[in-house]
């Protein structure tokens, strides 16, 4: 942990300073090592929260971009539940920055218990397995939304990573003329390059080798750090509902994240 109570104040750790639990109350102790991250911990050994993991150089350096004020904030349930969030921004957002896998039953137990969440995850350990392609054209255009584009089953597609689509009015004409025909004209992202280029709103197409598929279960937003400037939001292409990443610049995460309400309008 990062804050305990110290004479009632909430304090960072400092070498050989004792305090208390902001949740529980418990006798807390500061470990302030030369090779471990300075925190507070439970003198019993026993954390309070069953949702806490152990603190990373990555989380902290996340949990900086906000004021301490608004760092391991406890959210009370209407059932007397109590659990600390890694960050409430202060415009109301929970933020749970995440390093360790999670399975499907915790990841849902948070978004049910914080409701107004994003999720944070660390790319870095499965970064290997995971390639973004080609842009989506921006879907609020009409010709982008006749594009169906083909997902990517795995990277080292020679044709669905150059970009593969299909358009749905002809789609449309083809079935008219041959009800049980499956056969229609493929199209490449290559050819029309520069007008797809013209209309990049940050949606792309993208592989994932052996997916956490807790995190394509999620109900809340996910961004993925890789540990550079753009994040990568696990998103859904509103044409035929394909689904995709979306890049988002760090900045503007976290400035949305400090000044708007809704975790749903961060970014949008």
């Amino acid at each position: 942990m990062e804050i305990a109570l110290v004479q009632g104040e909430r304090t960072l750790p400092s070498p050989e300073l004792k305090g208390a639990c902001p949740t529980c109350g418990a006798a807390m102790m500061a470990k302030c090592g030369e090779k471990v991250i300075h925190h507070w911990a439970h003198a019993s050994r026993r954390n309070c929260d069953t949702w806490w993991e152990n603190e990373t150089d990555w989380h902290r350096q996340w949990k900086a971009h906000w004021p301490v004020e608004c760092h391991e904030i406890n959210h009370v349930a209407p059932d007397g539940e109590i659990h600390r969030a890694d960050v409430k921004t202060h415009s109301g957002i929970y933020v749970e920055v995440q390093h360790s896998a999670m399975t499907d039953a915790e990841r849902q137990s948070r978004e049910d218990f914080y409701q107004n969440l994003v999720w944070i995850i660390d790319g870095r350990r499965f970064q290997k397995n995971f390639t973004i392609h080609h842009l989506l054209p921006d879907p609020i255009l009409p010709w982008a939304r006749d594009c169906r584009w083909f997902p990517i089953e795995h990277r080292t597609d020679r044709g669905t990573t150059r970009g593969m689509y299909h358009k749905l009015s002809e789609i449309a004409e083809d079935r008219k003329r041959s009800p049980n025909s499956n056969m229609h004209r493929v199209y490449f992202f290559v050819d029309d390059r520069a007008k797809f280029e013209a209309a990049d709103v940050g949606y792309r197409n993208f592989c994932w080798i052996r997916p956490h598929t807790t995190w394509l279960n999620a109900t809340k937003p996910v961004y993925i750090d890789f540990g550079t400037d753009v994040l990568v939001r696990l998103d859904v292409y509103p044409v035929e509902m394909m689904r995709c990443v979306r890049l988002i610049s760090k900045s503007r995460l976290i400035h949305d994240l400090g000044t708007l309400p809704l975790a749903s309008e961060v970014c949008a």
